[in-house]
């Protein structure tokens, strides 16, 4: 019963995703240095963003708890 749950609340969070990339689909310009820049849509760049920031969490969680043992 439990993994039904965890089945139907992982569909409803991909609709919901899925609903906001496809309403967020305006593009958007990444301005770097020396006037280089990029155009990529919304939803991308939050992706994009949101998963950095996960990996440079994991990242710190991990170096910390190898420095507590």
């Amino acid at each position: 019963m439990m993994n039904l749950i965890t089945w139907l609340l992982r569909i409803a969070v991909f609709v919901v995703l899925a609903v906001f990339a496809s309403r967020n689909s305006q593009p958007v310009t990444l301005q770097y240095y020396l006037d280089r820049s990029i155009e990529i849509p919304f939803s991308v760049a939050l992706l994009i963003f949101f998963a950095l920031g996960a990996l440079i969490t994991a990242l710190f969680v991990r170096c910390r708890c190898n420095s507590s043992e």
